[in-house]
């Protein structure tokens, strides 16, 4: 019935953007200035008094002859003083009143806010039409002409002939979307390239775009950074990882995850972040594989996890042991009595298995050309067809490099995150070519994440005090 009800006779779209509405907040502190004022003042001369009783005693209210008199007498003894007062004290009372509903009800007029910044977007870029009328007003108190002769005047005003019809809608999980219309008019080309510069202007993050019937529909999210978790945040469940509120690492659909930064970016925190997530609920100890060649923090694990290598030689045997027993898992999984054609390992109730390695291209650059070879066809391999069968990659490096990840190796990881500040080249081996402007803030864990939404949004890592252990963590945990 809704989908009936939505397709032949209404759907809500959100709230309409008008030309009128780039006067919103003014007419919305007006509506709530007026009362607050007017109230002030009846309730300040109501409880002071200013005006005097009338009559005066020992005075009729009869009209004498002295009535004047007595009318500048009523006048002199008006509280004048007092009024003033009260007349200021109004004003302050309704100014006041206007701050407190803009504290409690911050939220909403950040919404009316954004709305009149759309309407102003749209007028000042004249991305609408408009005509000009001319009409003939009669003058209607010119009494030197006779009826038969009125004086006429002609009055050239400006009539809004189109105004696109723009819905603003905030969700209940308080993402934006704006919708502009796609009407096949002159405008619709502009509507189509308006995501970055909304980004901008409304100080949002772009989520991703939507392709309705007749619109375009942009998702933002206002102030991702409040999106952040905390490391106690992070638990695993039915193949998803939260990373923040809203940017889940779905790794039976988006397997493989890659992160770039340079030194000091965060990573290895980050990856010690994702290992403790995992941990909780998805996978065990034994589940993992954990690799770095550069024997820091990483390497501390060893002792807590059963398979840590930073030598060369344990390296290699853990990414060739790792691919063999994902090649046995995927043969093995087809002789279950429940296996059916496109079931994954989760369906076969397996736990997933993850090779985390850290600074691949330190890595690299220390293996001869025989063993780069074959260590590289291992990692092709693996994230090839290591999804179905529950296999999966989490790689750290300073830029991924097609000299690292050739072979078509970086297209396969479909979950990306560059952590601290890249350059330009550095972003486009992440990302590829996209339309973002990139910048960078000094907070750590701060980064950009391609979440397989296909757009590429702000990312804080999670939250992680410094006085937190993860080694105490990791013991703790059976």
């Amino acid at each position: 019935m809704k989908a009936f009800i939505a397709k032949h006779i209404y759907q809500y779209r959100g709230t309409r953007i008008r030309y009128d509405t780039r006067h919103l907040l003014r007419r919305v502190g007006i509506s709530l200035f007026i009362p607050a004022f007017f109230i002030a003042f009846v309730l300040g001369m109501w409880v002071v008094q200013i005006l005097p009783t009338y009559p005066f005693p020992g005075h009729s209210v009869t009209f004498s002859a002295n009535g004047w008199d007595e009318l500048q007498r009523y006048l002199l003894a008006i509280q004048y003083m007092r009024m003033l007062y009260i007349l200021i004290s109004s004003v302050i009372f309704a100014v006041v009143c206007l701050f407190i509903c803009k504290i409690v009800f911050f939220e909403r007029y950040l919404f009316m806010k954004q709305r009149q910044m759309i309407a102003t977007f749209i007028i000042d870029r004249g991305l609408f039409d408009m005509e000009m009328v001319q009409k003939e007003k009669e003058k209607m108190w010119d009494f030197s002409l006779s009826n038969q002769a009125k004086a006429h005047k002609t009055v050239t005003k400006e009539r809004i002939t189109y105004f696109p019809k723009i819905y603003y809608e905030v969700t209940k999980d308080k993402l934006i979307r704006i919708r502009f219309p796609l009407d096949g008019r002159k405008y619709q080309d502009t509507f189509l390239t308006f995501a970055k510069t909304l980004e901008k202007t409304l100080y949002c993050d772009l989520d991703k775009v939507i392709d309705e019937e007749g619109f375009i529909c942009y998702q933002f999210i206002y102030g991702i950074s409040r999106d952040r978790l905390t490391i106690q945040d992070l638990v695993s469940k039915a193949g998803k990882l939260p990373l923040m509120k809203r940017v889940i690492w779905d790794f039976d659909k988006l397997p493989h995850m890659l992160i770039s930064g340079g030194t000091g970016a965060g990573k290895s925190i980050f990856i010690l972040s994702i290992i403790k997530g995992l941990l909780n609920g998805a996978c065990q100890k034994e589940d993992m594989k954990i690799c770095d060649p550069k024997n820091a923090d990483l390497a501390d694990l060893e002792g807590i996890f059963p398979s840590v290598y930073s030598q060369k030689n344990g390296i290699l045997m853990a990414t060739r042991v790792f691919k063999e027993e994902m090649l046995a898992r995927s043969g093995e999984m087809k002789q279950m009595e429940n296996y059916r054609t496109g079931n994954n390992y989760r369906a076969l109730g397996l736990r997933p298995q993850f090779l985390i390695m850290d600074e691949l291209a330190s890595f690299i650059e220390m293996l001869d050309m025989r063993d780069k070879s074959e260590y590289i066809s291992n990692l092709k391999q693996i994230v090839m067809l290591g999804r179905q069968a529950g296999f999966f990659l989490i790689v750290g490096l300073q830029r991924p490099d097609t000299e690292y990840l050739g072979g078509g190796i970086r297209d396969q990881f479909n979950f990306r995150v560059a952590l601290g500040s890249n350059s330009e080249i550095g972003y486009r081996m992440m990302f590829g070519d996209v339309d973002k402007q990139f910048g960078f803030k000094t907070v750590k864990g701060f980064g950009y994440v391609d979440a397989g939404k296909g757009v590429i949004s702000e990312f804080y890592s999670p939250y992680v005090n410094p006085e937190y252990d993860f080694l105490a963590e990791f013991e703790s945990i059976a």
